[in-house]
């Protein structure tokens, strides 16, 4: 079996070392805020995580771009020239064109290279929801799983990827279109916070509205717990917009509630491109479960 290579975006939020151990190649996405333009590198290294959010809390409009086909070429091309084939884990096709850009290029990339195989496959996931579907693909790699295999596998269980949020500021959300400016401001006045989670398609829903910032977090514990998929102990991801505590207290109530069942809870930052749309004090929990 031919060695392959597994590409996904920073999109997946990622801590560097994660990825790195991992063996995943991560394309950084861009975005602006002002005149300036960074690239969101799984470290943060053109702009910190912390300084992000104190920008956006200061009054910044951040502005994102998905990845176009030229740049997942780029990328794609020293690994082809290896030799190795190439499987693209792309950020959720209902939340930007980034996965119709992996399709353009590797259909280019497949007449330039045709004994090579080059499989792009829609996350339908975003944050550390597309990051966990990649860790799984790492492992799947590494029990033997062959390119065909390991898409198939990715095709089938994303829609088993659970994906449950809740921010602290509904005028992001306003901004996005995702809630009304009226529901942002009697939300605000009346210290509502949505819970909210991406559906099969990968489109964000809302689900619930719930008074009060803890009350929120313990709803998406509930929603874990409603779900969970048995077997194996899991490992689950929590991703924040610059809200660690409250990351740190959700990941108690998984280990609270659910004990042996979890296996290990892995906490990172909401990256900027993300963070863009959700906002500082998103909280995010992922999990395999009986369905989204």
């Amino acid at each position: 079996m031919r060695d392959y290579v597994i590409l996904t975006d920073s999109t997946a939020d990622l801590p560097a070392e994660m990825a790195d151990k991992l063996g995943l190649a991560v394309i950084p996405m861009e975005f602006s805020i002002g005149d300036k333009t960074y690239l969101h590198y799984p470290d943060g290294r053109e702009l910190g995580f912390r300084e992000f959010y104190d920008k956006v809390r200061a009054g910044a409009m951040p502005r994102t771009a998905q990845i176009t086909m030229n740049t997942y070429m780029e990328w794609a091309e020293p690994i082809l020239k290896e030799g190795k084939d190439l499987l693209i884990l792309a950020f959720s096709s209902a939340l930007s064109g980034t996965y119709q850009s992996a399709c353009l290029a590797a259909a280019e990339l497949a007449g330039k290279y045709p004994d090579l195989k080059i499989l792009a496959v829609d996350s339908r996931a975003a944050s550390m929801g597309e990051g966990l579907l990649a860790w799984y693909a790492a492992k799947k790699k590494e029990e033997g799983l062959s390119i065909e295999e390991l898409a198939a596998w990715l095709t089938e269980n994303r829609d088993h990827l659970c994906h449950w949020f809740t921010v602290d500021d509904l005028n992001h959300l306003k901004r996005g279109g995702r809630v009304s400016s009226a529901a942002a401001l009697f939300g605000t006045l009346l210290g509502i916070k949505p819970v909210l989670h991406v559906d099969d398609e990968g489109r964000l829903i809302p689900m619930s509205k719930v008074r009060g910032r803890r009350q929120s977090l313990d709803a998406l514990a509930d929603k874990l717990e409603e779900t969970f998929l048995g077997g194996e102990p899991q490992t689950v991801f929590i991703s924040h917009g610059d809200a660690p505590e409250d990351a740190e207290y959700l990941a108690g109530q998984v280990k609270k509630r659910m004990g042996k069942k979890v296996a290990d809870v892995v906490i990172h930052y909401i990256g900027p491109v993300i963070g863009a749309h959700s906002g500082p004090g998103t909280v995010a929990l992922f999990f395999m479960g009986s369905h989204k």
